[in-house]
């Protein structure tokens, strides 16, 4: 007995060695954790039990038979975070440079498929060379199964993927198709094809940074939600985003303590500027709003005109939406409509109330806008947020212009309780356009053109750019003070808990996409 317990306790040994130790080192040496070393820090301590530790690749090609790790270049298995159980995959760039195979892939897609029948988050950490080429089109395969199962995961239990290494070609797929994509700095990379083929085929010269790094995906594409500086920060956050979410589509996020007590807010009552055309941050109303450094935000550097994040507000989680005067005045585009919408059917999908904090001016005009399909890239958003079932509450600050007053969650498509603040301009345009266009002749035959436009600006002001001509039809249900607006939200959603909507029978929508 004791013979076979060697036998085995060796084993265990050899496949926590990796790669070896000399390829440890090179992982160290290039700031980064190991995947073992990964898992360890994410999980609670002591909580991860390993699946499949020792697999084996099939492949005898190219004198493959002759190197065989057990493991096979992936950690797979469960564990708990603060608690709550997750299953989690992690890529060992120690081993064939963490290239998938047949075998690795079936590691991957068990554990998914044991997410999926329990209802618990999964966690891909990706640090991988890619396809494995000794094995050909069977490793193209397993990543074409990881494919199917991130599919018939999507909307069921949240899936989460930390980049923490290469992930290149079809390996960048699968994180694609997951809710959430992490990255760290100047050791991450992700492109479809990498710069020798650009070069080759594009004649560009781009190093893997600036082709796929972390800065690049968090400012130009939108393919990472958050960056971090190192792995340990990457952890971190892939643990704090994971306490606003909940196990699965079929349970409400955690609430944490509350009690009402003393929520006004008198800075808000300061906050919007004299002039209407001047900006403001947005982010300084949502922090005076949510619970205290509560605020998770997500693409925080892409489309920063429109601001998403996930946050605590009397002890519930929320997602939050909000236009930002402090870019492009607050229009929406074509990447903040996008933004907006992904993080609208995430919320919806896994029970997370919506708050929208309107100050909107219209839809980005120009030529750039319209030949890039901004007309249904906004309806996109249009689509999500009437599309959503949970509560949805909506704060008018100031500017709610044209389409985009009814695009940004109005009540006209579903929003369950709007408010405005005594600084709401809801109108079909700003007043001094919409005076160019209804007084054009009277300003005409003004002697002083620009004083009768100045009359006539102040005139269609009065009347339209305020709150009080919606509140009048109900389609704001009140305009509070500012300092007010926690303590109404707060109450909204207590109120709006139990909502049940029952929605058309359908297959499903065809969104514009």
């Amino acid at each position: 007995m004791s013979d076979k317990i060697k036998i085995l306790k060796d084993k265990k040994a050899q496949a926590k060695l990796g790669g070896g130790q000399k390829r440890i080192d090179s992982q160290h040496g290039k700031k980064k954790l190991t995947a073992r070393e990964r898992v360890e820090y994410l999980l609670d301590d002591g909580s991860f039990e390993e699946i499949g530790m020792l697999v084996e690749h099939r492949t005898s090609d190219f004198g493959m038979d002759k190197e065989k790790y057990p493991g096979d270049g992936v950690i797979t298995g469960y564990g708990t975070i603060n608690g709550r159980l997750v299953y989690i995959f992690a890529q060992d760039f120690t081993v064939f440079g963490g290239s998938l195979s047949e075998t690795h892939a079936e590691k991957i897609c068990k554990v998914m498929d044991m997410a999926l029948r329990v209802g618990a988050p999964m966690i891909g950490l990706n640090d991988s060379g890619g396809a494995r080429i000794q094995e050909g089109v069977r490793s193209l395969g397993g990543y074409a199964d990881i494919f199917y199962k991130n599919v018939q995961s999507s909307g069921v239990i949240p899936q989460i993927s930390a980049i923490m290494g290469p992930c290149a070609g079809g390996a960048v797929y699968s994180p694609a198709m997951t809710d959430f994509t992490m990255m760290v700095e100047n050791t991450s990379y992700m492109f479809v094809t990498g710069p020798n083929v650009v070069k080759t085929v594009t004649n560009e010269t781009v190093t893997a940074e600036e082709l796929g790094g972390a800065s690049t995906h968090s400012t130009k594409s939108g393919v990472a939600h958050t960056t971090s500086a190192n792995d340990v920060e990457c952890l971190e956050d892939v643990k704090k985003l994971l306490s606003y979410l909940p196990q699965n589509n079929s349970e409400l996020p955690e609430n944490y303590p509350f009690e009402l007590g003393d929520e006004l807010r008198p800075n808000l009552d300061e906050i919007i500027p004299e002039s209407s055309t001047k900006p403001y941050d947005m982010k300084e109303v949502i922090h005076e709003i949510i619970d205290e450094d509560s605020f998770f935000e997500i693409h925080k550097d892409f489309a920063e005109n429109i601001v998403v994040g996930f946050a605590r507000l009397g002890g519930r989680s929320i997602g939050i939406i909000a236009n930002n005067p402090m870019f492009l005045a607050g229009c929406l585009d074509v990447d903040s409509s996008i933004k907006a919408a992904r993080f609208t059917r995430f919320c919806d999908a896994f029970n997370i109330p919506l708050l929208v904090l309107e100050d909107v001016p219209g839809f980005l005009p120009g030529t750039d806008q319209e030949w890039n399909g901004i007309i249904v890239h906004g309806a996109k958003l249009l689509y999500a947020l009437s599309e959503a079932t949970v509560p949805k509450v909506t704060v008018i600050t100031r500017k709610a212009y044209g389409g985009a007053y009814d695009v940004m969650n109005s009540k006209h498509i579903g929003a369950d309780m709007n408010f405005a603040w005594p600084t709401a301009e809801i109108a079909v345009m700003g007043a001094k356009g919409a005076s160019e266009i209804i007084f054009k002749k009277e300003i005409a035959e003004a002697d002083d053109h620009e004083a009768k436009l100045a009359e006539k600006e102040k005139e269609y002001a009065e009347l339209f750019a305020t709150p009080y001509e919606a509140a009048k039809r109900g389609f704001i249900d009140e305009v509070i003070l500012p300092q007010n607006t926690r303590r109404k939200l707060i109450k909204a959603f207590a109120m709006l808990e139990g909502k049940v909507v029952e929605g058309p029978k359908r297959k499903h929508g065809n969104i514009p996409l």
